[in-house]
């Protein structure tokens, strides 16, 4: 009996891990695409700010649900939901007034997501692999101050947010290698 409660965090590891390989992928590809059009809002760019915390919304669902079959903690996650899917109506109205509302609203979703990412990695820590996630919700904390700072600039742009975008991802393809480690080595 003890084996097959120990089973099921065994698929913690190799969910979070295809999760993280594909928020990489992804973060990557739109921070190409924003990179392009960071000095303007226009269109493309105002739909590419909207598409960003709606894949957050829905890679948090994804980690909701092997959250919920493994009994893993999941009131972070459901913070990042409600969190992510208010700054998509906020991104909406911002997005209507330029840039510099648009990096206030950035700022303040990068504070606090940053801050429920740190808060999910540190009570997931026994899953392994959860350090790039601790500093990467430390790292986003402090990169939202700056949004908010260079929202007051004389010209500011979107490209701080591309790269910002790119860091996440590098720090989910981190994490997605060191539980790949985890489950080759269980412990």
């Amino acid at each position: 009996m003890d084996t097959a409660v120990a089973a099921p965090p065994t698929g913690v590891p190799a969910t979070l891990r295809r999760l993280y390989f594909v928020r990489f992928a992804f973060a990557a590809a739109w921070a190409a695409l924003l990179f392009a059009t960071a000095d303007t809002l226009g269109p493309l760019s105002t739909t590419l700010l909207l598409v960003y915390p709606l894949f957050d919304v829905a890679a948090a669902i994804v980690d909701v649900r092997s959250a919920q079959a493994n009994d893993g903690p999941t009131a972070p996650l459901y913070a990042n939901i409600a969190i992510s899917s208010l700054t998509v109506l906020a991104l909406a109205l911002a997005a209507t007034s330029g840039i510099p509302a648009v990096l206030r609203v950035w700022g303040a979703w990068a504070v606090t997501a940053g801050i429920v990412q740190l808060v999910a990695g540190a009570v997931r820590r026994r899953l392994g692999g959860q350090w790039p996630m601790i500093v990467s919700g430390a790292v986003s904390a402090l990169a939202g101050i700056s949004f908010a700072t260079q929202a007051g600039a004389d010209d500011p742009s979107l490209g701080s947010l591309a790269g910002y975008a790119f860091l996440g991802g590098v720090f989910f393809l981190v994490s997605a290698v060191r539980l790949g480690r985890g489950t080759r080595n269980p412990a």
